[in-house]
């Protein structure tokens, strides 16, 4: 049982940046982490996700060269960074533990944060 805590969420002007957290508590370093995102009306879908030893990692089209994915497993934390954000990034972002791997199907991630809300004024 993996227990998923998200962090770091707001209101950012576009061009801005933040920081989201996940902390996961028990064996979180043995697990693959997704950060997904849903905005209004859309389906939930990935936006980076990372292997359990950050070895590989996953980035949508959309957030390529804007957002990093990373972890320090001796915090049992996996961060978010986002730079250069953009109105069309506002969402509830949401952090998600799958065994080992990563993956980009929602519907593979056993655990879910509660989401957090990231909103970017134009």
């Amino acid at each position: 049982q993996v227990q998923l805590v998200e962090s770091g969420g707001g209101l950012v002007q576009a061009g801005g940046s933040l920081r989201l957290s996940c902390v996961g508590s028990g064996s979180f370093n043995t697990y693959g982490v997704g950060w997904f995102r849903q905005a209004p009306g859309k389906e939930r879908d990935v936006a980076a996700a990372m292997n359990w030893n950050g070895g590989r990692t996953y980035y949508a089209d959309s957030v390529k060269g804007r957002f990093t994915i990373s972890r320090d497993n001796a915090k049992n934390t996996v961060y978010l960074t986002m730079n250069s954000l953009k109105p069309e990034d506002t969402a509830v972002y949401y952090c998600a533990a799958r065994k080992f791997f990563l993956s980009t199907t929602p519907g593979e991630y056993a655990y879910w944060g509660q989401g957090i809300q990231v909103t970017v004024s134009s």
